[in-house]
């Protein structure tokens, strides 16, 4: 279905549509009842009804907003009722993207964080127990834990401020992938809707409303991994009920076992659609694991790859979130309201120095963070003509406020010797923003919007002289313009700036807390970037569709929580320029082939004889997947993942090698809905770190100054997994 004209008229393609094709008339979009797009038609046709009925494979799939390329001014695409919508608006910027439930789960993954990786460029890994957040590195940014980049499910944030473990952290481990409706991409600050840890990139997940049908489904596999999941799916007064549960066992390769104990739970309640309804969600996640973090390359031949330093680091979490949405949509106009509570806490051991600073008992430290959050965010959008011209105004409004417990210890054995610091936060932040969206003509259309953000934050902390207030606030004006499509081509042109901002206890610090006298430096509360991005994307030919991002990000400054110190410390100004170049090709329907690379050069913007490489930040990730299988019968995926040497330290004397793994999937479904599946997960026996990093440490006996040396986690050794599922 293609938009056509100034004023909902549409050309209705035949191709794979059943029942009679409709050409040029002009209509409305209503919306979509029990598989059937309802459109009003107007004009000479007033008051008549026209109902295409979609086949099963036109579900929101692989290009809801990229295929804007090919219609710019298309209408809502209708969302089965089995996946949650992606925005029908279409692409503002070359590196925008939408990917289905089917796409983000075709293809194996190690932990639930890696389905991120269906994004171009981005790599999710981990260096420690299976509890604790993911290592994300996106254009040219190792991200920590989640540092600029924004992650949000259901509109609910992932990401928590002035957090235990480092500003951004995004634990992701209680989602349940096959849940997911649906992922809308973007990245760099080009986009108004956008506001804190966004300016690498956003993921906006969200839920599915419901199943096709209840599923029940059973994994074992290599090193004592074990997963139990089922979804029940009913059809409850005039919505759709949706109950699921999981639980999970896992060993892993380790000298000492993970022994993660993992359960997660999700009731949602939802009418109508993304666009017209309203859902209500509940989610429960609880954790518990032991974990091997990285160890030094000189400690190997006394532990071996997989050894431990400390086999009583781990640690243990929860959470439970309420959220809801309503939304209504016309041709008027859109709203939309969401809402959300959340309560979660993290205990987190860990020794990455092991007896650098505490010879007799160790280096180990604990991490807590205890905290509730509540949150909501206010839409509408004005739909009118200037000139004949299409034209949308938003307006939104977006407010957060976390009340956070979180504190830092000296611990040995997971008994606690010393506390470093104890803080009370109360942090709070208000958005608000604005974007003009207008369609000049049938190949200009551009988007202009102005974001503001007043963030406040009290800080009670056991060291009289680190409490306080504070507060800053920051505007973001952005801008894009799209061009075409010119022979199924369209330029894009985006800039714009936005921030991350800081741990709070860094606004307000002024003595170091593990000796209470030695001053510190305060960091500013929200950290200016500013971008740009020129792109293209065409479709040269049916099914094939390729997009070349070429951007470029600065930052005041790259702000660092170190959280075996319990201070904050600003670093130096950096600039990242890149190349990203995706491509999708789906020759026939049971077929998918993709290919993605991308390059970035990071540099500190200042002088330093330390030297201008951004330690951890990857100029080199690549991806080649296949992807094959329909509803019924043999279906299959294989994926290459490369991720390329990175700076450990400023000269860049010292660099981490690369990482390439291939993952693979092939099984076979049934007429009766049954499903057998193996994964094979490191495929080809690659013997590469997961992660990498240079410091000091210390083992027994060494010099007391300790040794720098590249410490790492190895990725886990060829492993199978078997998973028997049946729908009902």
């Amino acid at each position: 279905m293609y938009g056509r004209g100034e004023h909902g008229a549409f050309e209705i393609a035949c191709a794979g549509l059943v029942g009679k094709c409709v050409r040029n008339l002009p209509v409305h979009w209503i919306g979509q009842a029990s598989g059937l797009v309802l459109l009003a038609v107007t004009g000479s046709q007033a008051g008549a009804q026209a109902k295409v009925e979609v086949l099963p494979d036109i579900e929101v799939q692989a290009e809801p907003a990229s295929s804007a390329a090919a219609a710019p001014s298309s209408p809502p695409s209708p969302a089965a009722s089995t996946s949650a919508a992606v925005s029908p608006s279409p692409s503002s910027a070359a590196s925008e993207k939408a990917y289905s439930r089917q796409e983000i789960n075709a293809q194996p993954v190690t932990r639930p964080g890696e389905v991120l990786e269906v994004v171009p460029g981005l790599i999710a890994t981990q260096h420690s127990g299976e509890g604790k957040a993911n290592q994300y590195f996106l254009r040219g940014f190792n991200l920590d834990h989640g540092t600029d980049l924004a992650i949000t499910i259901d509109g609910m944030p992932v990401n928590m401020r002035t957090h235990g473990h480092g500003q951004g952290y995004a634990d992701l481990n209680f989602l349940i992938p096959e849940l997911i409706g649906s992922a809308a991409v973007r990245k760099g600050p080009y986009f108004a809707t956008e506001g804190d840890f966004a300016s690498a990139g956003s993921l906006r997940l969200s839920l599915a409303d419901g199943l096709p049908k209840n599923l029940a489904q059973l994994t074992i596999g290599s090193f004592g991994y074990k997963r139990a999941l089922g979804v029940i799916s009913q059809a409850v007064g005039q919505g759709t009920l949706l109950v699921a549960g999981e639980a999970s066992l896992y060993d892993g390769p380790w000298a000492v076992p993970d022994r993660t104990r993992k359960l997660n739970a999700v009731i949602r309640y939802s009418q109508g659609t993304h666009d017209n309804g309203f859902s209500m969600t509940g989610m429960a996640y609880s954790n518990r694991w032991t974990s091997t973090d990285q160890i030094p390359l000189r400690a190997i031949p006394i532990l071996g790859p997989f050894g431990s330093l400390d086999p009583s680091d781990g640690g243990s979490a929860s959470r439970l979130s309420l959220s809801t949405r309503w939304s209504r949509s016309d041709a008027q106009s859109a709203s939309r309201i969401e809402a959300y509570a959340i309560r979660s806490t993290l205990n987190l051991f860990n020794n990455f120095t092991y007896f650098l600073n505490d010879p007799v008992n160790g280096d180990q430290f604990h991490q807590y963070d205890k905290r509730t959050l509540l949150g909501f965010n206010v839409s509408h959008t004005f739909k009118s003509d200037l000139a004949g011209r299409r034209m949308e105004n938003e307006i939104g409004v977006q407010g957060r406020f976390d009340d956070i417990r979180v504190g830092l210890n000296n611990t040995a054995q997971r008994q606690v010797l010393s506390t470093v610091r104890m803080d009370r936060v109360r942090e709070s932040s208000i958005g608000v923003y604005g974007e003009n969206r207008i369609w000049w003509t049938d190949w200009l259309r551009t988007t202009a919007g102005l974001r503001g953000d007043f963030y406040q934050a009290r800080v009670e902390s056991d060291t009289a002289l680190n409490s306080g207030r504070s507060q800053q606030g920051i505007a973001s004006p952005k801008f894009g313009a799209v061009f075409g499509p010119f022979f199924n081509t369209e330029l894009f042109f985006n800039a714009g700036r936005g921030f991350h901002s800081n741990d709070a206890r860094g606004t307000t610090i002024r003595v170091d807390p593990a000796d209470k006298v030695t001053p510190l430096d305060r960091v500013p509360f929200l950290v200016r970037s500013q971008g740009a991005e020129v792109g293209v994307r065409t479709r040269p030919f049916a099914n094939f569709e390729s997009t070349l991002a070429l951007f470029l990000l600065d930052f005041k400054s790259e702000n660092l929580f170190v959280g075996d110190a319990g201070t904050t410390v600003a670093s130096r100004p950096s600039r990242r320029m890149g190349v990203e170049w995706t491509n999708h090709y789906k020759p026939v329907s049971w077929l998918s082939l993709d290919v993605d690379l991308a390059m970035t050069r990071a540099r500190f913007r200042n002088d330093d004889p330390a030297g201008p490489y951004v330690p951890g930040a990857p100029a080199f990730v690549a991806s080649a997947g296949v992807t094959f299988g329909e509803d019924k019968g043999w279906f299959g995926s294989m994926k290459l993942r490369y991720f390329g040497p990175r700076p450990l330290i400023e000269d860049n004397s010292v660099k981490s090698p690369a990482t390439a793994l291939v993952n693979g999937r092939i099984g076979y479904k049934f007429e009766n809905g049954v499903k057998l599946q193996l994964d094979a997960l490191n495929l080809l026996g690659s013997k590469s770190p997961q992660i990498d990093y240079y410091y000091e440490s210390r083992l027994p006996g060494e010099p007391a100054a300790g040794i720098a040396d590249r410490h790492f986690k190895p990725v886990e050794p060829r492993a199978i997994r078997v998973t028997l599922a049946g729908e009902y």
